[in-house]
């Protein structure tokens, strides 16, 4: 591969979850030097922003950045304010109430600014439009719309070198995600994907995001080696 074809470096939202961990390996796959967002937004389940620094640091990426922004002033979401985490099982009606109000829309925007900085082309986020909660700025129709944005709205997009945004998760079953987790060789633990974990630091087993988690891996025949609180129902769905 000649210099001219190496992928440059890119930037990746990390939260802390399974699919941003998987999105951050993939791009790591393909030759891109790692540039990782996490978001301190004020959310209640904080076990995710360890679980970013240490993907950051197992996947030895180049630079990561963990950045301070308080959603709890706004609220309207379980994750940022006093309302409870449903745990009665996923809901394919309406948005949850674990939805935060246009968060992909601003992280998006504020990675786009850090690639801006970062001279990268290529932003990945780890959405997924399948096995998922319901939320709008999960699906393609907004990744896509974004991109645009992007170009429109930044120094690099207009002057020729707009952003790619990549999503490789975007059509993938959480089973699918399950498998790329291992064929990538990463372990389900490095990650935490619960709303509202116990006491004692153990993942719910109940929340949308656990449910959803743990069904994939079930379906993909393989262990989530995730800790579980011992009162987390039976799979049923």
């Amino acid at each position: 591969m000649s210099k001219a074809d190496t992928p440059g470096p890119a930037v990746i939202l990390l939260s802390g979850g399974l699919d941003s961990m998987v999105t951050a390996a993939i791009a790591r796959e393909r030759g891109h030097t790692l540039h990782v967002l996490t978001i301190d937004y004020g959310q209640r389940h904080v076990r995710e922003l360890e679980s970013a620094r240490g993907i950051a640091a197992r996947l030895g990426v180049t630079r990561h950045v963990e950045l301070p922004l308080d959603l709890r002033r706004f609220g309207g979401s379980a994750l940022t304010d006093d309302i409870d985490v449903p745990k009665t099982g996923v809901d394919g009606g309406d948005i949850p109430v674990t939805y935060v109000p246009a968060r992909n829309l601003v992280f998006l925007a504020l990675t786009t600014a850090f690639a801006e900085t970062a001279a990268s082309r290529d932003i990945f986020i780890g959405v997924n439009a399948l096995d998922y909660s319901g939320y709008p700025d999960c699906r393609p129709e907004f990744i896509a719309s974004f991109a645009e944005t992007a170009r429109l709205g930044t120094k690099q997009g207009i002057e020729g070198a707009p952003f790619s945004i990549h999503a490789p998760l975007q059509h993938m079953t959480k089973a699918d995600i399950a498998r790329e987790c291992h064929r990538l060789g990463l372990d389900p633990a490095w990650s935490w994907s619960c709303y509202d974990p116990t006491t004692k630091g153990l993942a719910c087993g109940a929340c949308d995001s656990c449910r959803l988690r743990r069904k994939g891996f079930a379906e993909a025949g393989l262990v989530d080696t995730t800790p579980y609180s011992k009162d987390a129902p039976e799979l049923t769905e």
